[in-house]
């Protein structure tokens, strides 16, 4: 993992993936990469610390384990757990600091769609039925462009496409293409539907591209300049956040590569557990909020256990979770994850390096540790 060398950085961004040069990466992309910048609030959200932690216990392969054993088995950077606006319980490892911005990954998909909801909100979005082509004409004709923002968002275009990270797959030359001619380009590529638009989910990241040009298209603004006025600072952002940018065009990769600190990512699920609002002050709408995440809102094959081999369900870029309370989650590869359960109050802030993208390489199954070790923390304060 590079610990002997100080987790180095990756020599260029075709390296980031690369274990040795993995943690200096995540931690370090907005060095290798362009980037716009989301500068924070001039008044930051206070985050106070707990005077003592809770012993938070969860089972896992017939065993109780303890937070410091999760930290111990999976490659964890940073994991911090906020209940009420305190932190009850910070973690770090491998040598990151507070100060690190780190990659979030799909993430980013969330954040975007709540950039959306603050265009709707403001009229320069008129409808999530509107098409994507009507806000981006660079889409005009293709399959993408005439597809539903709302379906675009719930990752339900109907477009043939793979996406499982091998590296020969429909993402990877989505990507390569987009590097070359840009994102709007790229679009041209995807041209099948295998189901009408609407009926049937299925992950696919371009979609979440097409998203970005969407809000680019409708406010005049850069996303990054439009995330840090509408969201970023409303939110209280205490430190400055980065997103990559394409070099071939400028625009921000739309589908992930944020990178911000752990405890602004803290903020963030601070927002969404307060239903959209920061100290009582509503920042994003809270019907639009409940859109994104509450899985009653959702037609029938995206709530939980509905999807396709997943017990999550999927709201407007937003996964759920099952359970008899609403709870969601913001993912991202490699182990990135805001967990929120808003009626308790509570979330959970899982940043990460782990052995494969979806974090079930070398027996460690970080996805499941990680689902045992939340109903942990929630049994703690409720009910799953």
């Amino acid at each position: 993992m590079g610990k002997p060398d100080g987790y180095p950085l990756a020599p260029r961004m075709g390296q980031v993936w690369n274990e040795y040069y993995r943690v200096g990466s995540f931690s370090g992309m907005d060095k290798l990469s362009p980037h716009c910048v989301m500068e924070p609030s001039a008044t930051p959200l206070p985050l106070p610390k707990a005077n003592s932690e809770p012993s938070f216990r969860y089972k896992f392969e017939n065993k109780t384990l303890s937070l410091d054993d999760y930290m111990a088995h999976q490659r964890v950077t940073a994991l911090i757990v906020i209940k009420d606006g305190v932190i009850v319980a910070e973690r770090s490892a491998y040598d990151r600091k507070p100060e690190d911005r780190m990659l979030s990954n799909s993430m980013s998909k969330t954040i975007l769609a709540l950039a959306i909801g603050k265009a709707l909100e403001s009229g320069q979005i008129k409808s999530l039925d509107d098409t994507a082509e009507t806000y981006a004409p660079a889409l005009a004709g293709t399959l993408y462009g005439q597809t539903k923002i709302v379906n675009l968002m719930r990752m339900a275009s109907g477009a043939r496409f793979v996406e499982n990270y091998s590296g020969n797959d429909d993402i990877a030359r989505f990507e390569l293409a987009a590097s070359k001619d840009g994102p709007a380009a790229a679009a041209k590529t995807v041209t099948e539907r295998a189901n009408p638009e609407g009926s049937t989910f299925n992950y696919a990241s371009p979609e979440t591209q097409m998203l970005g040009l969407v809000l680019r298209g409708a406010t005049g603004q850069t996303v990054c300049q439009f995330v840090q006025d509408k969201l970023w600072q409303p939110m209280g952002a205490e430190s400055r956040a980065t997103w990559l940018t394409n070099p071939v065009d400028q625009t921000e990769r739309f589908a992930g590569y944020v990178n911000a600190t752990a405890r602004d990512y803290a903020r963030l699920g601070l927002l969404l557990a307060n239903d959209g609002k920061r100290e009582g002050k509503t920042v994003v709408p809270t019907d639009y909020l409940l859109r994104m995440t509450d899985a009653a809102q959702q037609p029938e094959q995206f709530r939980p256990g509905r999807l396709p081999n997943n017990a999550l369900g999927y709201g407007l870029q937003t996964w759920l979770q099952p359970g008899s309370h609403r709870q969601f989650m913001l993912l991202g590869i490699y182990g990135q994850a805001i967990l929120v359960y808003p009626e308790l109050k509570l979330i959970m802030v899982h940043l990460a390096v782990a052995a494969d993208a979806s974090g079930d390489a070398s027996g460690l199954h970080m996805g499941p540790e990680r689902a045992a070790l939340w109903r942990g923390i929630v049994a703690r304060y409720g009910n799953w």
